[in-house]
C-alpha cells in the first residue's frame, strides 16, 4: 500500500503531453521553411504530418494511455489480495473501493504512471456536489461529481458533464445526482471498515 502524498498530477507528464507534440511541430515547420522555400512533397510532409500527428496524440493518445494504466490498475489492486467491489471511471480520475477490507485504488489522467492502493481511513470528508446554479425555474447545472479529501488533497470525480446547463429535474442531473450519492455512501461504509 502507498503512504507517500497523493499527486493527481505528475508536472513533467503534464508539459510533455502538451509540449513535446508542439515542439515537435514547430521543429517540422522550421525543417520545411528552411529545406523548402518552393513547396513540394518533402515541404507537405514535414507541415502536414506532425501536425496531424499532434492532434492524433492530443485527441486520443493520453485518453488510451490513461485506459491502458487503468487496467493495470485494477490487475495490481486484484493480483494485491483486494476485491473491487465498487469502481468508477471518470475521465481524469478512476475509484475502486474494496469494502470488506476499506482498501481503495487511485489512478489520476494527468499521473497515469503512478497507481495509488491505500487505506479509505486516510479520507477525512466526503460528500456530494450537484453543480447547482440559479434560482427558480432558472436553477441547472452542467456537472454533477461526488469529492472526498484525502490527506488534505481534494479529489472531484464527475458523475456527469455537459457543454450545457440542465435542468435540475432532468433525468441527466438527477442520473448523476444518484450515482454520486451511491459513491460517497460506498466511500463512506468503507472508511468505517477500514484499519
Amino acid at each position: 500500500m502507498n503512504h507517500e502524498t497523493l499527486k493527481k498530477m505528475n508536472p513533467l507528464y503534464f508539459l510533455s503531453y502538451i509540449l513535446i507534440p508542439a515542439a515537435v511541430t514547430a521543429v517540422c515547420f522550421w525543417l520545411g521553411y528552411t529545406f523548402f522555400h518552393d513547396g513540394g512533397a518533402g515541404a507537405a510532409i514535414l507541415f502536414m504530418g506532425p501536425s496531424f500527428l499532434s492532434i492524433l496524440w492530443w485527441a486520443f493518445g493520453g485518453k488510451l494511455l490513461f485506459k491502458a494504466k487503468r487496467k493495470k490498475l485494477i490487475r495490481e489492486f486484484q493480483n494485491s489480495g483486494f476485491r473491487p467491489d465498487q469502481t468508477f471511471d471518470s475521465d481524469f480520475c478512476t475509484v475502486l473501493v474494496d469494502m470488506e477490507q476499506g482498501r481503495l485504488g487511485l489512478i489520476f489522467f494527468w499521473n497515469p504512471f503512478k497507481n495509488y492502493i491505500l487505506p479509505a481511513a486516510r479520507i477525512t470528508k466526503i460528500w456530494t456536489d450537484d453543480g447547482k446554479t440559479g434560482a427558480g425555474v432558472l436553477a441547472g447545472s452542467s456537472r454533477v461529481s461526488f469529492l472526498f479529501l484525502i490527506d488534505g488533497i481534494r479529489i472531484r470525480v464527475n458523475t456527469f458533464t455537459s457543454n450545457k446547463r440542465w435542468r435540475m429535474d432532468t433525468e441527466y442531473i438527477l442520473t448523476g445526482i444518484s450515482k454520486a450519492d451511491l459513491m460517497a455512501d460506498v466511500l463512506t461504509k468503507a472508511k468505517e471498515r477500514s484499519v
